[in-house]
């Protein structure tokens, strides 16, 4: 016959093994919470909630950590008082050591202070703007896989009894949902952003030619663009004027990215209207001047603007502030730098009109700085003299435009494009 078995346990163990459970319990309810969104601000608010509901506590916040500044940020503040947390989100911001939560962000240890004003670290400006009492505070390092994420603090506890290991682990779970968060709303920005830059590629595409290629008596005109990102700062045009005339506009804006994109937007609408009511080059360029004069400081604009009479050959032109072009003969290729006025949008000033006469077979190249600013991975550039000397060299091809590109594209290989490409070949064929 089997003995009874009388095991006795001490209160103390009993004690300890219900606060296992209890906390055994808490973390379950923890992990599950944390892992029901991965929206950033919904999260911030659940964990903030599940922290002062656990340790019974007036109030909890958690200060997020800038790498750009250096600063620790009041990101959300469970309390009472709504009004309080956007308060501390405006007007309160610590460096690193600064503080009691600065210190935890500088040291990277979990703080327990039951009387702040014994505490020479507590900052007590937070209080003074608050009207809020901070009497203890619990203040855990948020660290992540990418280091410091932050601080969350747990004000006025009321629960007195805590194991310092569950806090711990708590502060870990914390940690690695908020990174989560924040790596998917960074994630979604990246994929806004992305679907931003490709509606404004298209945008800006509608506002170059519709086709990179016109023809109309002797006269063909061809072009590329190619932008370093996804929308660039280069542009050019053509436009059938009256009496015979085709217009050749090539332009490259100050600036990269979004900003470069607008204004080449701009410009483009503002040439075509001025370019419809005006006969000359050089009017065209002054009107285009005064209107980008406008533009916020530091844009502007160097372009060249050449009207062509396509039975004659005769062309006008005028200059601001841009790369000479080549000329391409039938014995010869030469750059063309002819009287300039400054890139517009910089200063008043009236621009130069120069006169050509195309003969037979000859062509133009037109191009933006990005060609002859190219660089190898080796830091070189191809440099104007070199681009003239290859297009020497391949004076004779009839996909002179495709040819270049293939140049450029070549020599840059294996890096990114460190500026926009633009070419326009005039060419002048009875």
């Amino acid at each position: 016959m089997a003995k009874k078995c009388n095991v006795k346990f001490s209160q103390d163990y009993l004690k300890s093994l219900k606060k296992k459970v209890e906390a055994l319990k808490i973390l379950t309810e923890v992990s599950a919470i944390i892992s029901s969104t991965l929206d950033f601000k919904e999260l911030m608010t659940i964990v903030m909630e599940k922290a002062k509901s656990v340790m019974n506590a007036e109030a909890c916040s958690i200060l997020l950590y800038n790498r750009d500044t250096r600063k620790l940020e009041f990101e959300v503040a469970i309390c009472q008082d709504e009004s309080t947390s956007d308060v501390l989100k405006k007007k309160i911001t610590l460096e690193l050591g600064q503080g009691i939560a600065g210190w935890v962000a500088e040291k990277k240890e979990l703080l327990i202070i039951k009387d702040v004003r014994k505490d020479k670290r507590f900052y007590c400006e937070a209080d003074k703007i608050t009207g809020f009492v901070t009497k203890s505070l619990i203040a855990a390092p948020l660290i992540g896989r990418r280091g410091l994420i932050g601080v969350a603090e747990i004000i006025n506890p009321k629960k007195k009894e805590y194991d310092l290991e569950i806090l711990q682990i708590l502060t870990r779970h914390f940690a690695i949902a908020i990174e989560n968060a924040l790596y998917h709303k960074e994630t979604l920005e990246r994929e806004r952003l992305k679907q931003e830059l490709e509606i404004a590629s298209s945008l800006q595409k509608s506002f170059l030619p519709e086709t990179p290629s016109i023809t109309k008596g002797n006269l063909t005109v061809t072009a590329v663009n190619i932008p370093a990102k996804q929308i660039g700062g280069d542009l050019y045009d053509f436009i059938e004027l009256s009496g015979r005339r085709i217009g050749v506009f090539i332009g490259d804006v100050s600036g990269k990215g979004v900003s470069a994109a607008l204004y080449m937007a701009k410009i483009i609408s503002d040439f075509r209207y001025i370019a419809h009511t005006e006969e000359s080059p050089e009017i065209v360029m002054n009107r285009l001047n005064a209107l980008l004069s406008r533009a916020p400081r530091g844009m502007f604009l160097t372009a060249i603007y050449m009207i062509i009479n396509v039975i004659t050959g005769r062309l006008n032109l005028s200059v601001a502030g841009h790369p000479p072009f080549l000329w391409i003969t039938k014995n010869d290729v030469k750059a063309v730098s002819v009287d300039s006025g400054p890139p517009l949008g910089i200063i008043p000033d009236d621009y130069p009109l120069s006169k050509i006469t195309l003969n037979k077979g000859d062509r133009l190249i037109l191009l933006t700085d990005g060609v002859f600013e190219a660089k190898n991975k080796k830091g070189q550039r191809i440099g104007f003299d070199n681009f003239v000397s290859f297009v020497k060299d391949h004076a004779k091809e009839r996909q002179l435009v495709a040819k270049i590109t293939d140049y450029v594209n070549t020599f840059s290989k294996c890096i990114d494009m460190a500026d926009d490409l633009t070419v326009v070949e005039v060419k002048f064929s009875p």
